[in-house]
């Protein structure tokens, strides 16, 4: 199967046009009346507004009971973009540095496409998601009825990935990609003259045994083979000055793991090893974990369905079927927690456009890899819905 370069053309205009107006968060008006206007050309039926600017597109075809989740992200980034081109963004302060600019074209792609020949049988749902960078909008999304207002039996969610050919694609069943938690330790001690720390309890010589202690979650808590995590104290604030021990020190810091069971275990060690150190040394505390997103696990027998489709597509030598876990972190875990289906990576390439890392002030979308995008759409629905 190859696409008209008509409809390559298509996506390459709306890819450059939501990269000049890049929005971010829930704020995504302009965005949203986009995709939702592309999807309403194509025959699609629309559903607005779910998980505040969140988008359903639903088309069916024959009488087939089964049904297909696709997501796409639409947010951008509060980055200042530093390139020159004529795409560039118009939004100051904002930019598509992630690429959802592409994954919401090639999407868009495969939704003309298959609202143009219906070659399938059952249901597609072409779900345009808010605010994936900071975790929330595909919980958000999800607690407003996404999967029970429309029937969707699995669902299915695609990155670009800089450093990754063009023209490759890599998967592997299970967790691909980390929770991402934030942690914040508050230790109240008594404060006083610096001359006379015996008088006090001292929160700075607490709070550094303490995160001395965070340390052994890794090396000594959790298995090294079965539970890889890492954890970070990233801040060590405190109230004091040059001549006064403080009364307070406030400690935060990230940690990334692969499972839920490994986040409780260290959600459980952490208040632990705070608490009994601060037991030991007459002072108080209060501890909070914050969890952004979960791990990205995906289901085994989804998995070889999108490994299927993209060797259709692109060629089974360019398929990577086991590749590492990454430490990164996607909110399309929230999705899997709720229905089974797979997270895939597509190379955005290596050199020059491709090349530039995520997040990055210079990145930019591959444009050739959009028809490998929506080709992988279209074959994994034509797989899935016979």
């Amino acid at each position: 199967m190859s696409l008209d370069q008509n409809l390559i053309s298509r996506m390459t205009e709306w890819r450059q046009h939501l990269h000049r107006f890049p929005e971010c968060g829930f704020d995504l008006p302009l965005t949203a009346d986009f995709i939702a206007d592309r999807l309403t050309e194509f025959g699609i039926e629309v559903t607005r507004n779910i998980g505040q600017q969140g988008i359903v597109g639903v088309l069916k075809c024959g009488d087939g009971a089964t049904s297909i989740g696709l997501r796409a992200d639409m947010d951008a980034l509060f980055i200042h973009e530093e390139n020159q081109f004529e795409h560039r963004s118009r939004h100051d302060g904002q930019m598509h540095a992630c690429g959802h600019d592409g994954h919401s074209a090639m999407l868009l792609g495969a939704a003309c496409y298959l609202a143009e020949h219906r070659d399938f049988n059952g249901t597609v749902h072409f779900i345009f998601q808010p605010d994936e960078e900071h975790g929330r909008g595909a919980q958000a999304m999800i607690d407003d009825g996404l999967f029970e207002r429309f029937q969707i039996d699995e669902v299915y969610g695609l990155h670009n990935m800089p450093g990754l050919a063009e023209g490759s694609f890599t998967v592997r069943p299970g967790s691909l990609m980390a929770s991402e938690s934030s942690f914040e330790i508050v230790i109240d001690g008594v404060g006083g003259h610096a001359a006379m720390p015996h008088r006090g309890v001292d929160p700075i010589v607490v709070g550094s045994q303490v995160i001395l202690g965070l340390q052994t979650i890794v090396s000594r808590n959790l298995s090294a083979i079965e539970e890889t995590a890492v954890v970070s104290a990233t801040e060590f604030v405190t109230n004091g000055t040059v001549n006064v021990i403080p009364s307070q020190v406030v400690i935060k810091g990230d940690c990334r793991c692969f499972t839920e069971e490994t986040l409780k275990r260290i959600e459980q060690s952490m208040e632990r090893i705070v608490a009994g150190i601060c037991q030991a040394a007459g002072a108080s505390y209060s501890f909070e974990l914050i969890n952004t997103f979960y791990p990205t696990v995906n289901s085994p027998e989804q998995t070889q369905f999108a490994i299927q489709a993209a060797r259709t597509v692109l060629g089974t030598e360019h398929v990577e079927t086991d590749c590492l876990p990454l430490t990164i972190s996607e909110d399309f875990s929230s999705m899997l927690r709720v229905k089974p289906g797979c997270y895939a990576l597509m190379g955005n390439g290596v050199e020059s456009v491709g090349g530039c890392a995520l997040h990055n002030p210079e990145y930019d979308f591959n444009d050739r890899i959009l028809g490998h995008g929506a080709q992988y759409w279209i074959q994994l629905v034509k797989d899935r819905l016979k």
